[in-house]
C-alpha cells in the first residue's frame, strides 16, 4: 500500500516559532504570529495541494476557529486536497452530524474525512454546555457513532442508548462517498470505541516501539471484532538538505521559549485527564535537555504545545528513513505539521517526498489518478502505411 501523507491547517495562527495551545493550554506564540485568515490558510492548503498531500488536519477546540466552517470556505480555493476535519460528537445531534457529512461531501466532491474527537479537556467541555465526564463520553462517542453510521447505510433509524436518542431518524441524500472515520486515544475507553469504529486508527509521534505496541492493541481489539482499520501516526516536522540544519533550526524553536511559559503550560497539562496526553509528557519531563528521545525524534514541541508534542528532525533522508521504520510497524497514514506551515510543507514535500517516491513507496495523488500515456514512437522510427 501506498503510503499516505496529510498537512494541517493552524486555524489558530502560524509563526516561525511554535505556536502552542490544545488540551484547554491558552495559545502562546513566542514571536511573529501570523493570523489564520483564510487567505493564508488558503495558501498552505493550495501548497499540500501541489506538493502532494492527500488532505490536511483542521483541529477543533476553543484555542482555534470551527474546522467545520473554515474547511468548507477552503474547499472553494482547492481542487483535490481532502480535509480532515476535527470535531466532537457531544456538541451536536448524530443525525445533524450524519447530515453535514453529506452536505459536505457533494458540495465538496467528496473530500471530508473525519477525525472525531470524543472531547477536551473537562473544563474546557462544560464551557460547551458538556458535563460528562471523560468515560461517559467515550461511551457516548460510540453511541453517536453507531448512530451516524446506521443512517450513513441509509436506514431508518430508532435508538434509545445511555446518552444519545433518536426517533425515526433518516436522511434524504446519503454521502458519496462515505468519509472516513479516523479515531484516536490511548486510554481502554478509547481503544474499544476505536477498533468498533475507526477506519484510521490515530496515535501521536511516540518512539517506534510504543507505536508498534499501540498498533498491536488496537489491530487485536479490531480483529475480534471482525474489523481491520488502517493505522496513522500525528506528527510534526523539521526536513532540511542537512542534518545540522535541521537541528539548528530544532535549537533555534527552543531558544526562543520563555522558561515561564515553558513552566506554565506544563503545569496546566500536568492535570490533563488524557492517557495519550499524560504519555507525551512522560517523553521530555518538562526539561529543555535530552530532547531527541529516539534517533531523529524531538520532543521540543511539547514543551509548549499540548497533544501532538514530537517531531521528526534530520536531513531528508534521515525523516525518510524513520517514516519507513513506522511503516515497518504497520503506519500507512502520517499526519503532519511545521512551523512556520507554509514553509515547511515544501521543506518536506520537495525534500523528502520525492526520496520516498523513489523507493516506491509513495505517489503524488494526481499522477496516481491519471492514465498512463499511450506509446507514443520514436521520432524517425518508420510507421506502418495506413
Amino acid at each position: 500500500m501506498s503510503l499516505t501523507f496529510h498537512w494541517f491547517l493552524p486555524t489558530y495562527g502560524d509563526s516561525r516559532y511554535l505556536v502552542g495551545g490544545g488540551h484547554g493550554v491558552a495559545t502562546h506564540t513566542a514571536g511573529g504570529a501570523r493570523p489564520a485568515t483564510l487567505a493564508y490558510l488558503g495558501q498552505i492548503a493550495r501548497s499540500a495541494e501541489q506538493l502532494g498531500f492527500e488532505g490536511a488536519l483542521t483541529p477543533t477546540g476553543a484555542w482555534c476557529e470551527d474546522a467545520w466552517l473554515s474547511t468548507a470556505m477552503l474547499a472553494e480555493v482547492t481542487e483535490r486536497l481532502k480535509f480532515l476535519v476535527a470535531f466532537r460528537p457531544g456538541l451536536l445531534s448524530p443525525t445533524l452530524g450524519a447530515q453535514m457529512a453529506a452536505t459536505y461531501q457533494r458540495h465538496s466532491g467528496g473530500r471530508l474525512l473525519l477525525n472525531v474527537v470524543t472531547g477536551g479537556e473537562s473544563h474546557e467541555q462544560r464551557a460547551y454546555g458538556d458535563f460528562l465526564d471523560k468515560n461517559a463520553r467515550y461511551a457516548r462517542g460510540d453511541e453517536f457513532l453507531q448512530v451516524v453510521r446506521s443512517l450513513w447505510r441509509g436506514e431508518r433509524v430508532d435508538f434509545r442508548g445511555e446518552h444519545v436518542r433518536v426517533e425515526g431518524a433518516e436522511l434524504t441524500r446519503l454521502p458519496d462517498p462515505v468519509p472516513a472515520i479516523y479515531f484516536g486515544g490511548s486510554s481502554p475507553a478509547a481503544g474499544d470505541v476505536a477498533a468498533e469504529h475507526a477506519d484510521v486508527y490515530l496515535t501521536w509521534g511516540e518512539p517506534p516501539q510504543q507505536v508498534a505496541e499501540k498498533v498491536s492493541w488496537i489491530r487485536e481489539l479490531a480483529v475480534a471484532r471482525g474489523r481491520t482499520p488502517r493505522f496513522g501516526i500525528r506528527l510534526h516536522v523539521i526536513s532540511r538538505d542537512t542534518a545540522e540544519q535541521a537541528w539548528a533550526e530544532a535549537r533555534r524553536l527552543l531558544d526562543a521559549l520563555d522558561p515561564a511559559s515553558i513552566e506554565r503550560v506544563q503545569r496546566g497539562l500536568s492535570r490533563s485527564e488524557s492517557t495519550g496526553q499524560q504519555r507525551m509528557l512522560e517523553l521530555h519531563q518538562g526539561s529543555t535537555d535530552d530532547l531527541e528521545i529516539y534517533p531523529n525524534l524531538w520532543a521540543g514541541v511539547g514543551l509548549v504545545r499540548g497533544g501532538a508534542g514530537t517531531a521528526l528532525v534530520g536531513s531528508h533522508a534521515e525523516v525518510a528513513e524513520r517514516i519507513e521504520e513506522y511503516h515497518a510497524l504497520g503506519i500507512d497514514e502520517f499526519v503532519l505539521s511545521g512551523h512556520p506551515h507554509l514553509e515547511e510543507a515544501y521543506w518536506f514535500g520537495e525534500g523528502v517526498l520525492p526520496i520516498l517516491e523513489r523507493q516506491g513507496l509513495w505517489r503524488h495523488p494526481a499522477r496516481a489518478e491519471e492514465p498512463a500515456p499511450a506509446a507514443v514512437p520514436f521520432a524517425g522510427t518508420p510507421q506502418p502505411a495506413s
